[in-house]
């Protein structure tokens, strides 16, 4: 559930090595970017590898740092996937900025869903609907 009218944007990414194409669909409200990305990767291996590196470029494009990190993996009859929620404090143009993001990966699928934009503009219902509104395939 975007909360405005998205763009849509495909672009190479390196992460960490690995060239993949993501997909991006983005919308900006007052500020803040909320956005959902996702590519394919070569193997289900790749794409857990993917998302550290998706973590690591996160924080530098804020040059943050972590308030809150939390991971989970399972793996069952329907494949591999990996979970991982971080909440960051970082700097854009001199403004304090809050970055949440939650990174997945299911088989060789891999997803990034973000809310980044001023710290202090950004509602923790606004961060909570758009999080649990992502359903992957």
């Amino acid at each position: 559930m975007l909360p405005a009218k998205p763009a849509t944007y495909t672009r190479e990414v390196d992460l960490d090595g690995v060239k993949a194409n993501m997909t991006m669909t983005a919308a900006e409200v007052d500020d803040t970017v909320f956005a959902v990305g996702s590519a394919k990767m070569a193997d289900a291996a790749q794409a857990t590898a993917a998302l550290q590196a998706m973590k690591t470029a996160l924080l530098k494009n804020i040059n943050g740092k972590v308030k809150a990190e939390s991971t989970s993996a399972q793996t069952n009859s329907e494949g591999t996937s990996t979970d991982m929620q971080i909440e960051a404090i970082g700097e854009v143009n001199g403004k304090p900025t809050l970055l949440v993001a939650r990174l997945s990966s299911k088989d060789q699928l891999i997803y990034q869903i973000i809310v980044i934009g001023p710290e202090k503009a950004i509602s923790r219902e606004n961060i909570d609907m758009f999080m649990s509104s992502f359903k992957a395939n």
